[in-house]
């Protein structure tokens, strides 16, 4: 009988505990949604593409001073390559 009863506390405290762990979905959502759109510009010079910035301005390579432009993404240009 007593084994009866312990296993009988054992299952309704594992189901308790197993249904009283609920995952908090209210606001986990959101808040990926808004990290994943938050994108950071980056310029760059169009001779030199490995001169990055995260704000406008001119090329600091010697002799070159040109402005710096946004940086597309390659992926976009891809996708619009195909479907022309």
């Amino acid at each position: 009988m007593k084994k009866t009863m312990l296993m009988a506390m054992a299952i309704l405290f594992a189901a308790t505990t197993a249904f009283a762990v609920k995952p908090n979905n209210s606001g986990s959502d959101t808040t990926k949604a808004k990290k994943s759109t938050i994108a950071k510009v980056i310029y760059t010079c169009p001779m030199h593409n490995d001169v990055a910035s995260l704000k406008p301005g001119k090329c600091p390579k010697p002799g070159c001073g040109m402005a710096l432009v946004k940086k597309t993404d390659l992926k976009k240009k891809s996708a619009e390559k195909m479907k022309m």
